[in-house]
């Protein structure tokens, strides 16, 4: 439906329940690794009690102070839909705050991404129902629009398309596209397993450190004399 600014595409399930499981296990920091240590958000900031967070992105383009069509994505959202919205990233009024989000888990919402700002800091710092935001601002919002949902946008440098995987823990969150999964999956636990490796040789003292001469030699730094 398209009519004076207002565009409601229909919400993009591909990625099972099976996929966001496994996903909510991985830390957001292997998952930025595996896909070349270039996506993820460091700017939006969690606000919950540090629950994890993975589903799948409805997406909101709205005006920077307005959240009517945020109150339309949480209506068309299910169980394992999570809420990105693209606010302009500007903090003068909140987006969502305690009574959105306490409907949104009626709805069985996973969480919310907020490139802009939230308020009732107090109530969310107690919930387990993950959101990311920008900042905090006791200002509500207007409710008049325009916005779109289920296009793509872009929140904090993250772009996300409808339907994305996305995944959240207390170092940020990263959007992943379904097409990607297999592949960042095999990546995490590649990644996994040699963490896991240097852990347990870092314990037992075991460590070999030297390539980190071998890299500064091959840069040109001269360590024979330190």
């Amino acid at each position: 439906m398209v009519q004076s600014g207002f565009v409601v595409h229909p919400v993009q399930r591909l990625i099972s329940d099976e996929q966001i499981s496994l996903f909510s296990a991985f830390a957001v920091s292997n998952i930025s690794d595996a896909m070349g240590r270039t996506r993820g958000s460091s700017q939006l900031r969690p606000f919950h009690n540090g629950a994890p967070m993975a589903g799948r992105a409805i997406t909101v383009r709205t005006v920077p102070g307005d959240n009517l069509m945020v109150h339309k994505a949480i209506d068309l959202a299910g169980p394992g839909d999570v809420i990105v919205v693209d606010a302009g990233g500007v903090g003068y009024s909140a987006t969502i705050g305690e009574l959105m989000t306490t409907y949104a888990r009626t709805r069985g919402v996973a969480g919310f991404v907020i490139d802009g700002a939230v308020r009732d800091s107090a109530q969310l710092a107690k919930s387990d129902l993950p959101v990311y935001a920008r900042g905090i601002s006791p200002r509500g919002p207007s409710r008049i629009g325009p916005g779109e949902i289920n296009v793509t946008v872009s929140v904090d440098g993250v772009v996300v398309h409808p339907g994305d995987l996305i995944v959240g823990d207390a170092d940020g969150m990263i959007a992943i596209r379904a097409h990607d999964l297999d592949d960042v999956a095999r990546g995490v636990r590649a990644i996994e397993e040699k963490e896991r490796d240097l852990l347990a040789q870092m314990k037992q003292g075991l460590v070999d450190r030297s390539w980190v001469d071998e890299a500064l030699e091959r840069l040109g730094c001269d360590t024979t004399r330190v």
